[in-house]
């Protein structure tokens, strides 16, 4: 049931995008959401410029998820320094195993006037699991001119990849190294035979792999839920 619901949320989503001329939304709960404009967001806050003009900014742990120019930011439980807080993950792909997306490039260019919201993101690249890397960031809303056009762009940074499989444990941390891809080669390896342990034609291909990268991942975790239902989803 959870499944589906989840489902239908991201249905409800999708159909915002085309009634709404591809509006943002921020969805606070089921049913509740405001359309507007994202102004940016640096994984813990996001903030979407309404329909009257207003700036408003929400916490990870305040809101169910936020639509982005057709992508989807999940907020969900994060373990940093043995706390639990939230933080805003990007959907790459949904069904009985999730994989998502956080921190780097959010791929979203966006020209901004009036007002801005500009975050600033960094993130160090782990060995696996939830502890294996810091973050850091700050946000600023902020009136002024139209000069984004004039700074400089930031080089992109890579982000951090989870994958997850709803009803067997911990979403886990299996980001490819990509200037040093052996350095977690074996850890990936072993998370997705483990994740994919029910299909053996899948197991098998990752098994003759000698390298991951995020696509590769992200096409392993496409393979299996096209033939995969979700857990509860009958």
């Amino acid at each position: 049931m959870k499944t589906l619901k989840y489902l239908s949320t991201i249905l409800l989503l999708s159909i915002l995008s085309f009634t709404a001329s591809a509006q943002d939304a921020v969805v606070i709960s089921d049913g509740d959401f405001i359309r507007g404009t994202i102004q940016g967001t640096d994984f813990i806050t996001v903030g979407i410029k309404k329909d009257n003009g207003e700036v408003q900014q929400f916490n990870a742990k305040d809101i169910k998820e936020f639509m982005w120019n057709g992508e989807t930011f999940v907020s969900k439980p994060f373990i940093s320094h043995k706390k639990t807080e939230y933080r805003f993950f990007k959907m790459l792909e949904i069904g009985a195993v999730n994989l998502y997306s956080m921190g780097g490039s959010t791929g979203v260019e966006k020209k901004r006037r009036r007002v801005r919201f500009m975050p600033s993101v960094g993130l160090g690249i782990g060995t696996g699991g939830f502890g294996g890397f810091g973050f850091g960031g700050g946000v600023s809303i902020a009136g002024g001119g139209n000069r984004d056009d004039d700074q400089p762009r930031q080089p992109r940074r890579q982000g951090l990849i989870y994958i997850e499989k709803p009803g067997s444990g911990d979403m886990l941390e299996i980001t490819p190294d990509e200037g040093n891809p052996d350095a977690n080669y074996r850890y990936i390896k072993n998370t997705l035979l483990e994740k994919f342990s029910d299909d053996q034609d899948l197991t098998a291909r990752i098994k003759d792999l000698n390298t991951f990268d995020v696509k590769t991942i992200q096409s392993l975790v496409k393979a299996y839920n096209t033939v995969h239902q979700p857990a509860g989803s009958n």
